[in-house]
């Protein structure tokens, strides 16, 4: 078969999820619709976390057997999973691979249409809408997998000992319970929410959006974590005023070492991006014109049409105290099964906890969804072990990759430096705890 009439296929990236479509290409990364992954140059890297192409696989959506389709409203026990964002599908799929009866409830507090969470940090500039961000609709994904879908429907209760969830739908009645909730936006109180955007989820970045979409405007983001930095970038792209503004004197200041974060400082004003450090927001205002204004606790006042929180994440605990479940920080989970306290309730990504460490990153969610339907479903298994996943900022303007787990207790050294890249490490015991690369380092 020719390529010419050969089915367009689709590969995966093992590390964050991202789907590589030969039909569509990646434009942005000069792979022009129709390029076949063979075709792709071998430095090329993946534009959402920067490893290469052979951290790709084929990726072949599961078709569900007939035998697999659940009845619409099924009644009885079952396999119960809260949460329809990347870690409630994955927990679906990975339990369909292995049993293709068992019954499944999804229950999503929005719609649970299926979208690539990290591509919210860089779709503005893209021109990307809502609409092409969702790669399945949840109504498509539950018939495909024979689940029984409960969107828009609220936690409002679990009991444990009786294998039961209230719902703003009704008791369901379970075997097994799976949490995979994710966690929201910690938002001060000098933040209302009625004033500022959340870029957490596929429905809060949409509206903030619809009016970028409108024109240029001046968007102020409060925050400068990965989070905050991946958006500030995004939006000047995209032709906004962007001010970024963040109580420590550098951006990323909890993860990189000055010298790091000074070359980062340096790479965003040169796309525009206002940095202010070293203040805290006292308040935010609407104005009469629709505009808000920010005031800070040293005296400065900062009017935008945008304000935008990206002041970290916090596990909501309302579901495990119901539950009488353990927390810390996050449900605490068995490293190896993600159980929690509970033998009957598992837990993954975003919301859970190992060793009282929020666990909030992709690429350990599909290996955490395995481990799970293995132990719901009784099936032999080596568990999940857990491994620092490499921490990738996408900011195209200047890539900073890191290693490891950055230690308090030792020293950054320089190992390599010129105009264009910095390659820091950290040494422990006398052995590299952790390694980062910022920027690009010349060719050979």
């Amino acid at each position: 078969m020719s390529a010419i009439s050969q089915p367009w296929r689709q590969f995966i990236c093992r590390a964050c999820g991202l789907i590589y479509d030969e039909e569509q290409g990646d434009p942005d990364s000069g792979l022009a619709a129709g390029t076949r992954f063979e075709d792709i140059p071998e430095d090329w890297e993946c534009p959402l976390c920067g490893v290469t192409k052979l951290d790709f696989e084929p990726y072949v959506r599961r078709e569900a057997a007939p035998a697999c389709q659940v009845p619409a409203f099924a009644c009885g026990s079952g396999i119960v999973v809260v949460g329809a964002g990347l870690a409630g599908w994955a927990a679906v799929e990975a339990l369909r691979e292995l049993d293709g009866q068992v019954p499944i409830t999804l229950v999503s507090a929005c719609k649970g249409d299926r979208y690539h969470k990290p591509e919210l940090s860089l779709a503005v500039s893209r021109g990307m809408t809502a609409e092409k961000l969702v790669r399945e609709r949840a109504v498509d994904a539950a018939r495909r997998l024979g689940v029984r879908l409960l969107a828009e429907t609220f936690v409002v209760g679990l009991s444990p000992a009786l294998h039961q969830l209230r719902t703003t739908r009704g008791t369901l009645n379970y075997t097994k319970l799976v949490l995979a909730q994710g966690a929201r936006p910690a938002l001060p109180a000098e933040l209302p929410q009625a004033l500022c955007w959340r870029v957490n989820d596929l429905a809060g970045w949409s509206g903030l959006q619809r009016q970028l979409a409108k024109g240029p405007q001046r968007v102020v983001i409060v925050g400068a974590g990965m989070v905050g930095c991946e958006l500030a970038e995004d939006f000047a792209r995209a032709g906004h005023n962007v001010t970024l503004l963040d109580r420590c004197n550098l951006p990323l200041a909890g993860l990189l070492p000055d010298a790091a974060a000074q070359r980062l400082l340096q790479s965003q004003a040169a796309l525009g991006i206002d940095y202010l450090g070293g203040v805290e927001v006292a308040g935010v205002e609407a104005l009469a014109d629709g505009s808000r204004r920010i005031s800070t606790r040293c005296g400065l006042a900062l009017d935008a049409e945008q304000v935008v929180a990206a002041t970290g994440l916090v596990t909501d605990e309302r579901i495990a105290r119901l539950a009488g479940l353990a927390f810390e920080r996050g449900i605490r989970v068995d490293p190896a099964t993600l159980r929690s306290s509970d033998p009957d309730i598992h837990a993954l990504g975003d919301c859970v906890s190992l060793d009282g460490a929020p666990c909030r990153f992709i690429e350990p969610i599909a290996h955490q969804a395995r481990a799970i339907a293995h132990a719901v479903l009784g099936r032999e298994a080596e568990g999940y072990v857990h491994s620092p996943p490499v921490i990738r900022l996408k900011t195209r303007s200047l890539p900073i990759e890191l290693h490891g787990t950055p230690c308090a207790q030792a020293e950054w050294t320089v190992v390599q430096e010129d105009d264009g890249f910095l390659l820091m490490e950290q040494r422990l015991d006398g052995r590299t705890a952790s390694t980062l690369r910022v920027g690009q380092a010349k060719a050979a």
